[in-house]
């Protein structure tokens, strides 16, 4: 069975092992090399894995966003081999930049023809190589989790971002993520109350993707949930002229 309830237990053994590798919280120049690595296989394994993030964040964002979407500038942060800009390209989405820290994974983004811009930055090291205000809106998908880009970096991705404009951030639910989570929406909630940005949308999904082990499965379901957040910037209050 392909559906719900076939264990995270039936994927090939090389998956998990990828999968649990780039996880683990490994130093980073050791994780860049492993996605350097993974780059080629990658989108064949989310594939196994039925990973359904980029679907998911896309079309939230395209509900949100009412601006012509043709013209929009947007930045897809650990853009990874372009798998969320597929998605947003498929929802009318025409002016795509991207960033991430593999090399690897940036040569296979910049084979689908689908940026006009991609640049090799690693989040949480070095700030977005964008001046402020520059997007209406920018995406990380899949990165904000236990050994990938911390939760610190939600500031320099506001800054990039237009007033008004909108971000769309996604996270893991499963056991070994939860720590992680807690602390990523504390800082969501952070910058709401400071008037930073208004939250739109917290959408939690139960069938994320499929569990690599039983531990992290939904409560034996096989797979593990997620939620998709989405932000809109509030806009800076224009001070009367007098």
């Amino acid at each position: 069975r392909g559906g719900p309830g076939r264990t995270g237990m039936g994927l090939p053994a090389a998956v998990r092992d990828q999968v649990a590798a780039v996880h683990r919280g490994s130093a980073l120049p050791e994780r860049l090399r492993l996605y350097d690595g993974w780059a080629g296989r990658y989108e064949q394994d989310v594939a196994a894995l039925e990973y359904r993030a980029p679907h998911l964040a896309a079309a939230s964002l395209a509900f949100a966003f009412s601006a012509p979407r043709a013209g929009a500038r947007l930045l897809d942060v650990a853009c990874g081999t372009g798998l969320v800009a597929r998605e947003l390209h498929r929802r009318g989405f025409r002016c795509l930049h991207g960033v991430d820290g593999s090399a690897g994974m940036l040569e296979r983004a910049r084979s689908t023809g689908l940026y006009q811009e991609l640049r090799l930055c690693v989040l949480g090291r070095e700030p977005l190589p964008a001046p402020a205000e520059h997007y209406d809106a920018v995406t990380v998908v899949g990165a904000l989790g236990e050994g990938q880009v911390p939760s610190t970096v939600l500031p320099e991705l506001l800054r990039v971002t237009k007033p008004g404009g909108f971000l769309c951030l996604t996270t893991r639910s499963n056991p070994s993520n939860l720590r992680y989570k807690v602390e990523l929406e504390a800082a969501l909630g952070q910058l709401e109350q400071s008037g930073a940005w208004q939250k739109l949308l917290a959408q939690e999904v139960e069938y994320w993707e499929r569990a690599t082990t039983e531990e992290e499965s939904t409560q034996g379901t096989g797979y593990i949930s997620g939620v998709v957040y989405i932000y809109q910037k509030c806009p800076v209050p224009h001070l009367e002229e007098g």
